[in-house]
Parts: C-alpha cells; sequence; structure tokens
C-alpha cells in the first residue's frame, strides 16, 4: 500500500513538471531553428552584396588606374609624339614599355592602347563606349581565346581551365574551358582639340584569379565571424563554370593552396536553373562540390544585360548542425537532471509523509483481526493532523475496549442483557468501521490537498507574470485585425511587438525560477540609460491601459547611466504600471484616471549617484495593514491576481542593491519609488529588508 501511493503520489507530481519541461525544450527548439535559419540566410543575402559591390569597385578602380597612366609624365611625352606621327614606331615602343611597366605596378593582366579604328571595329569595344563616348566605361564581358590572343597572347593559355565531373550537376559537354572571363575598362585618351582618336584598353583576366576571391573572403569571413572548422568560401562563375574560387577540394588539408581550389568544377543542377537560367538570385542551402553550404548566388551580367556567370559567397552548414544538436544534447541533460532531483525530492516526501499512515493502517488492520494494539506516538508535533487522528483512534479503541468488558460482564449477570449488549457492540462494530473508512478518506483527502496545494502555487506563480505580456499581444493582435487590410505595413510596429512578448515569456519563467533559487539565476547587468527603458515600457503597455482609458503623464529628466538588466528593469515598471491602472479603475472616478511615471537623477551632495523613478496614480490607495504585506508572496486584493508581482519586482531591485518607497493615502493615491545606482551593489552586504520602505 505504501509503495502503491507513494509511487503514485511521485507519477502525479512530476508529471506536470514533466509536461511544462518538455514544452519548454520544444519551444526552444522551434525558436531557434526558425531563428538561427533567418539570420544565417539574412548574413549569407549580406555577404553576397559585399561580394557585388567587391566587383563594382574593381571595375571603378580599374577606370581610376587608366585615368592615372593617362595623365602620367611617362605617358603623355610618348603619347605627343604618337600624335605628331601614328606612325611613329619609337613612340609606340615607348608607350608600349610605359604600359608594360604600369600593367605590373597595377596589378593589370593587360594594358594598351588602341586606335579608334580598332574601337569601331571591335564591337565589344564599341558596345562598352556606347553610352560615354568620352569617360571611362567598364564591364564584364566574354572574350574566345582568339579574342585573349590579340589582347595578350599569354591570356589565352592562362585562361585555359580544365572541367571536372561534379556532384549534382550536369556532366560537362566539354573537356576545357577556354574562354576567358574579362573585367574591362576602356578611357578616351581627348586630344587638344577634343578629339579623340586613341584609347587605353586595360583590365584583369578574372579566371584563375585567386587574389579577389580571397579578398572577398578575407572582407566578409575574417576569424571569429564563423564556428570554428566552419569554411567561407567566395567564387566567380562563367556559365556555370568556378574560374575563381577558394572553395577547397578537400576540407581536411590546407583549404586555400592554389592545389586545393576547386577550379573547373560545376554548379549544382538545381541552382544553374534559378540563377543562369530564370535569373532569380539563390539565398538558400546548396551543395557546393562536396558538402552542403548556407548559400548565396546572384547572376552576372556583361555588358549587354546577358548573363554569363554567377557570383557566389557561402560557408559550411556542418558546424552550425553540431553546435546545434550539442545545444539539444545539453538542454535534455538539464531536463533529465531535474527531473531526477524533482524526483528524489518528492520521493523522500512522500515517504516521510506516509509512514505515519502506514503505522496507523496496520493498526487498523490488526485491531480488524482482534489483536489489542495501540498506535502511540507518530514522532510528530501535537498540532499535526496525523497525530490528532491517532490520538482519537487511540481514545477510541480504549473506549471500545471498555465497553466490551462491560458487555462482557454484563452477559454473565444477567441473560436478558446479552441480546441488548450484543446489539449494542454490533453498534459499535459498524461505528468503528465507519472511522476505518473515515480515516481512508481523510488521508486520501490529505494527500490530495498536498499536491493541489504545490500545483497551484506553481500553477498561480506562473500565470501572474505570463499575463502582461499576454495582455500586450492579445491587445496588439486586437489593433492587428482592426486595421490589417491591403495595406499591411500599417501594423508593422505591432507585429514586431507581439514578437517581443513572445520573447518575454522566457524571460518571466527565468523571473520565478530567479525569486526561489536567486543565486543560480543572476541575470547579467549593463549600463544603461533609463530614459530609453521607460519609454519602450510605455509602448509595450499602451494597449492595455488605453482599454482602461488611463491617460499617462511622462516626466523624464533623468541623464546618469545606471547598471541594470533591461528586460527585468521593464518587467518592474510595467508591474508597477499596470498595477496603477488596476488600482484607478477600482475607484471608478473618470475625473481621477492619471498616471505619473518620472525620472529624474539620484543627487547625494550634488552629485548624481544614480536614478530614481517614480509610479503615481489616482487609485484607491493602500491601507495601513495591507501596505505592510504587499511585498510578501502570494498576498492579493485582487480576485484574478496571484501576489507575486511586487514580490518578484522588490527582488530583482534588491539584487541590484537598490530601493522601494512606498506612499500610499487611501482613496488618493500611491506613489512607488525605484532607487537606482550607478553601480550595482552586491545583494549580499545588504540586511534582507535593506531597500524596502513604506509610508
Amino acid at each position: 500500500m505504501q509503495a502503491k501511493v507513494r509511487y503514485r503520489l511521485l507519477i502525479l507530481t512530476l508529471l506536470p513538471i514533466l509536461l511544462t519541461l518538455v514544452s519548454l525544450v520544444f519551444i526552444t527548439i522551434y525558436w531557434n531553428i526558425s531563428y538561427t535559419s533567418q539570420q544565417l540566410f539574412m548574413k549569407v543575402k549580406a555577404d553576397l552584396t559585399v561580394a557585388e559591390n567587391t566587383l563594382e569597385q574593381v571595375q571603378n578602380r580599374q577606370e581610376q588606374q587608366l585615368v592615372h597612366v593617362a595623365n602620367s609624365w611617362a605617358f603623355q611625352t610618348a603619347f605627343k609624339q604618337l600624335l605628331q606621327d601614328k606612325n611613329n614606331q619609337q613612340a609606340r615602343k615607348t608607350i608600349s614599355q610605359v604600359l608594360n611597366q604600369t600593367k605590373q605596378q597595377l596589378s593589370l593582366d593587360f594594358l594598351r592602347v588602341v586606335s579608334a579604328d580598332q574601337v569601331n571595329n571591335d564591337t565589344d569595344l564599341s558596345a562598352l563606349l556606347r553610352k560615354k563616348t568620352k569617360s571611362p566605361s567598364s564591364g564584364m564581358m566574354v572574350l574566345s581565346p582568339k579574342r585573349l590572343k590579340e589582347i595578350d597572347s599569354q591570356l589565352a593559355q592562362y585562361a585555359i581551365i580544365d572541367l571536372k565531373t561534379t556532384q549534382r550537376a550536369l556532366e560537362p559537354t566539354k573537356a576545357q574551358e577556354k574562354r576567358g572571363l574579362v573585367s574591362r575598362s576602356v578611357l578616351p585618351i581627348i586630344n587638344p582639340d577634343s578629339s579623340v582618336t586613341w584609347y587605353l584598353d586595360g583590365g584583369n583576366l578574372l579566371n584563375r584569379d585567386t587574389a579577389i576571391v580571397d579578398y572577398i573572403r578575407n572582407l566578409v569571413y575574417d576569424k571569429g565571424t564563423l564556428p570554428e572548422l566552419s569554411i567561407g568560401t567566395v567564387t566567380v562563375f562563367l556559365d556555370n563554370v568556378r574560374v575563381s574560387t577558394n572553395v577547397p577540394m578537400n576540407a581536411s588539408s590546407s583549404q586555400y593552396s592554389d592545389q586545393n581550389r576547386a577550379l573547373g568544377t560545376l554548379v549544382s543542377e538545381e541552382v544553374r536553373q534559378k540563377v543562369l537560367l530564370e535569373g532569380q538570385p539563390w539565398i538558400d542551402r546548396a551543395f557546393v562540390f562536396n558538402d552542403w553550404y548556407i548559400s548565396a548566388y546572384a547572376p552576372l551580367l556583361d555588358i549587354y544585360g546577358k548573363r554569363i556567370g554567377m557570383v557566389y559567397t557561402g560557408f559550411s552548414e556542418g558546424p552550425f548542425i553540431n553546435n546545434y544538436l550539442l545545444n539539444i544534447i545539453e538542454l535534455g541533460s538539464i531536463l533529465m537532471l531535474v527531473l531526477f532531483i524533482s524526483g528524489l525530492l518528492v520521493y523522500r516526501g512522500a515517504y516521510s509523509l506516509l509512514k505515519p499512515i502506514e503505522r496507523i493502517h496496520h493498526v487498523v488492520k490488526a485491531v480488524q483481526s482482534g489483536r489489542n494494539v495501540r498506535i502511540g506516538e507518530l514522532g510528530l508535533d501535537r498540532d499535526n493532523e496525523l497525530a490528532n487522528l491517532a490520538e482519537q483512534f487511540d481514545s477510541m479503541l480504549d473506549l471500545l475496549q471498555r465497553r466490551n468488558l462491560q458487555i462482557q460482564a454484563a452477559a454473565e449477570q444477567l441473560e436478558v442483557k446479552v441480546e441488548q449488549r450484543t446489539k449494542s457492540l454490533q453498534d459499535k462494530t459498524e461505528e468503528l468501521q465507519r472511522n476505518v473508512a473515515l480515516l481512508n478518506e481523510t488521508r486520501q483527502q490529505l494527500v490530495t490537498n498536498e499536491k493541489l496545494t504545490a500545483l497551484g502555487e506553481l500553477t498561480a506563480g506562473i500565470a501572474h507574470e505570463i499575463n502582461n505580456p499576454t495582455a500586450v499581444i492579445l491587445g496588439n493582435m486586437e489593433l492587428l485585425k482592426f486595421e490589417l487590410g491591403d495595406q499591411a505595413e500599417l501594423v508593422a510596429e505591432e507585429i514586431e511587438l507581439v514578437i517581443q512578448q513572445v520573447g518575454r515569456i522566457s524571460t518571466i519563467i527565468r523571473s520565478l525560477l530567479q525569486y526561489s533559487r536567486p543565486g543560480e539565476f543572476n541575470a547579467p547587468i549593463e549600463m544603461h540609460q533609463v530614459t530609453p527603458i521607460v519609454e519602450e515600457v510605455l509602448v509595450l503597455v499602451r494597449h492595455s491601459i488605453q482599454k482602461q482609458q488611463v491617460v499617462l503623464v511622462k516626466e523624464l529628466n533623468a541623464s546618469c547611466p545606471v547598471e541594470v538588466n533591461r528586460p527585468q528593469l521593464q518587467q518592474v515598471l510595467i508591474n508597477l504600471v499596470i498595477n496603477a491602472a488596476h488600482a484607478i479603475e477600482a475607484k471608478k472616478e473618470p475625473d481621477r484616471d492619471r498616471i505619473w511615471i518620472r525620472t529624474q537623477d539620484w543627487l547625494q551632495n550634488d552629485e548624481p549617484i544614480g536614478v530614481k523613478i517614480e509610479v503615481e496614480d489616482e487609485g484607491v490607495g493602500i491601507s495601513a495593514e495591507q501596505l505592510s504585506r504587499i511585498f510578501d508572496p502570494f498576498y492579493t486584493t485582487r480576485k484574478d491576481g496571484t501576489g507575486l508581482g511586487l514580490s518578484l519586482s522588490y527582488g530583482i531591485i534588491k539584487r541590484l542593491g537598490g530601493t522601494i518607497e512606498v506612499k500610499s493615502t487611501e482613496g488618493k493615491g500611491t506613489v512607488f519609488t525605484i532607487g537606482l545606482y550607478y553601480k550595482a551593489k552586491d545583494e549580499h552586504t545588504n540586511n534582507p529588508y535593506d531597500g524596502l520602505h513604506f509610508s
């Protein structure tokens, strides 16, 4: 019997704890997945934007380099000779020497002077200069091996890349990619008569150009921006071929060596279809050569607006998944530890509770079997219900024994009274059985009352602090339903507010644990200005206050920063404002509906030592008897209250070393004053009641 009741009590007590913890775990996992995925995709999208802007800057830098070359003394000297005689071979040779030397200094792959006739015969250069006939122009273009040889004989050879079969990609239709992806700039050289007969033509071949992709990689994936073992990569594609990349062939080796780059590999077919064929950007996870990456792709356009390739940025997905799984394991371990400790405590409590009940049960069984035994002392206080029950039961057994002796004596004297005494004995026996049944019912009621008390306190504590954010959520959702239409932007602020309030739910539950075990859940504190926190609180409570037709009056004059935990201070102020609104509503006087919230610097010897925050209302006020108990846990005067709001608020301010002053006059209103020091004081140095003042 003892084991059966004990284990049933253990199961019934742990069941709500288990359901609550499991719900919290699943909510945490859901929000973690949603938030983490969203943040990763936002990051890689920003990285792609940086890569595209960097490519544009490369072209702008090429134009500036050409302008510097054209304005240089060496070039201008040789160019004047060329203008005088376009067939002057010495001038051409001098210009070639100057440009070759400058090309190496500027890290350009080619730099040359072309005539106006050559430009007119070159469709790419003509198209490049179509919009800016006398200004430098730049753009991307794809050149055939023949065109590359015309520019520089070495470019055609350097552009050749062997194609490789790649997972999740189409089979290559040729063995090599011989075309070149070129970033090209052209600068018209203005003659003294404002005519143009010569042009500077320069640029870079992006095939095998590791400098640009490594520069972008170092820019967006510097040390500390990614988890350990995560690889950040950047790639420039010609069609679907990686012609410039730092995607490693083997991530376990030196990932950025020239031999380890995945040059000549192909993009996956699903990415090719969306980006190259449909012209849409790709922001999602994608298979990159041999692993899954958080990826971003964008089409690369040439000077004609035609899609000629892609730009890619991304980082490996594996380390993020490993970190996420590790978090789940840690969360599960904490859950099991909490359940084990809770089960141990409930088991020990059930044992100490059921031991006296078991003894009473054995005595009842023994009496029913005819044995003359008593319960005796249970080792409990005399005021204990079980001790009183055992004493009454022993008294009843003594009385029954005396009655039995009387019946036996009467039976020896009068046979006539035997029947009467026998009937009396039967009546007493029935009474004893009823008392035994009553004892069993009482035992069950005691167990049930203990469970309901524990569950009631737990549920009331959690429900109290969830009421405030729930009220805000419901208020904003009602406004969202009312305002929602074709112009969804009108309720964007309320939607964001809903998200913030959902985040506060976990903070409130953490505060409940913080109340019972403050040493384990001290929230981090930081230096903050009080005015922005108060402004945010007024936004959070405005819909609840508006429903009660209460006017908020702001007097925010504090300038001294203080060390606080922002969410916890918001929680305290929301509690005080909501309580003030309830106090006004209880008074039911339409002309007394104002709440003041004031902030000012806390001065000592004309020097600021912190900030004081006042919340004043014109409510019903608080009596002297109630004023001494308002910070007691579970004390409340509202039918729907739990009595935890002010108790939790006091605990938060106390752990910051601050003070709470309460002044109230019945029928006129109440003023709560919070004092916060510039530097939060250690709570352990204070008396438990320091910082709490009543007037």
